[in-house]
């Protein structure tokens, strides 16, 4: 690993340890875990790695492979708020690890990403990666679902991105060649294994060229709009409700919103769309993989795909695009924009004996129509994995 070879090289001695947490995408369940709906998603075999040893003065230090500017900051001190650079998710991390447990030791330690950033929730990937070293280099051992909520916590309250908790639970609770079952709300979840019957498949994912920040995307507020859809329909319904910030829209009956949608503004009135339709495609589309019907599987995808665009309203030119040639492509099953969707990129389930023919076709109906992005846009070929181990 790069990250291993840099650590050499900066510290003159090896590191004493590596921890990894892989990259996620879920195929269905698009924007409804914020709201406590239900998901599926896979581990991917691909992700975060940090080559670490232990510093007992409290201090960390932080380098990354993919960003030049380097971070440190003390276990009992880690500054109040956010200082916009990439190491923001660490330290939110740190303080909320340090709320916990008595932290007294530091690390020094080298970040590695080995795909692009964007889409396959690389911010979760760090921040569980980064927990795991520290909370060992403190002789801490966190469960599973500790880890998932105080990850999410750094991204909430710190870093200030309203997410829920797909990316955490799927990258830590996964396992290889099975489908993570997750109910956001009760967080009951089962893990499916794929039927002997079914197709075979690998996943690829296909980088638009562009990056992507969720901080400065419009992915707070969209969850914002699913928030302020819910706090409606509870009231035009006369049902209780609390505050704004506690309001979600699986606490709403589907009746009630068909018989109040059309007083809705019509965004609110789309992202309840979404949502509704969403959870329909999810436990269809479990159905489908139980049965080991892949082909069904995929179209949901797809359809999660579209109404991503036309009723979540997420994505760009270049996105949407991508996902529209992937939908019009030989050996793929299914596809989509993967993570909040905004930039970033797409994920779909192919074919890996047409995976060459897919990677040429898409990339050369992309670039014709993107020649900029030459050089940016990549394409990448992975398999399914277990999720982290803490």
């Amino acid at each position: 690993m790069k990250c291993e070879e840099i650590y050499r090289q900066f510290y003159h001695k090896d590191p004493e340890a590596l921890s990894f947490c892989p990259y996620r995408i879920s195929p269905l369940g698009a924007h409804v875990d914020h709201q406590n709906g239900k998901i599926n998603g896979f581990a991917i075999d691909k992700g975060i790695y940090i080559a670490y040893s232990v510093k007992h003065n409290g201090v960390v230090e932080l380098q990354s492979v993919n960003f030049e500017k380097r971070a440190q900051f003390h276990v009992a001190s880690v500054p109040e708020f956010k200082e916009g650079d990439w190491a923001d998710h660490l330290r939110g991390a740190a303080k909320a690890l340090g709320e916990k447990y008595m932290l007294k030791n530091g690390i020094s330690a080298v970040i590695e990403g080995t795909l692009p950033i964007g889409g396959l929730s690389s911010s979760a990937s760090v921040i569980i990666a980064f927990l795991s070293a520290l909370a060992t280099a403190n002789g801490i051992n966190l469960g599973e679902w500790e880890t998932i909520m105080m990850a999410k916590e750094a991204e909430n309250r710190y870093v200030g991105v309203n997410c829920g908790k797909l990316d955490q639970s799927c990258e830590i609770l996964c396992k290889k060649d099975a489908l993570l079952y997750l109910d956001c709300k009760d967080d009951s979840y089962e893990i499916i294994g794929k039927k002997a019957m079914m197709q075979p498949f690998k996943i690829g994912v296909f980088f638009s060229g562009l990056d992507r920040s969720l901080s400065n995307s419009k992915y707070n507020l969209r969850a914002d709009e699913c928030k302020a859809a819910a706090y409606s329909l509870m009231a035009y319904a006369g049902l209780d409700y609390g505050k704004f910030e506690d309001a979600r829209l699986r606490d709403v009956p589907r009746e009630v919103y068909l018989e109040y949608a059309d007083r809705l503004p019509e965004n609110f009135r789309k992202r309840a769309e979404h949502f509704y339709t969403e959870m329909d495609r999810v436990n269809k589309g479990v159905a489908a993989w139980r049965e080991g019907n892949l082909s069904r599987y995929g179209s949901y995808v797809f359809e999660s795909g579209k109404s991503s665009v036309e009723n979540y309203e997420c994505g760009c030119p270049e996105l949407i695009s991508l996902y529209n040639i992937l939908t019009d492509t030989s050996g793929i099953y299914g596809g989509r924009f993967s993570g909040a969707g905004f930039k970033g990129c797409c994920m779909a389930l192919i074919d890996p004996d047409k995976a060459e023919e897919i990677e040429h076709n898409v990339s050369t109906k992309y670039l014709k129509e993107f020649p900029a992005l030459e050089g940016k846009y990549s394409f990448h070929l992975c398999d399914t994995a277990d999720g982290v181990r803490l």
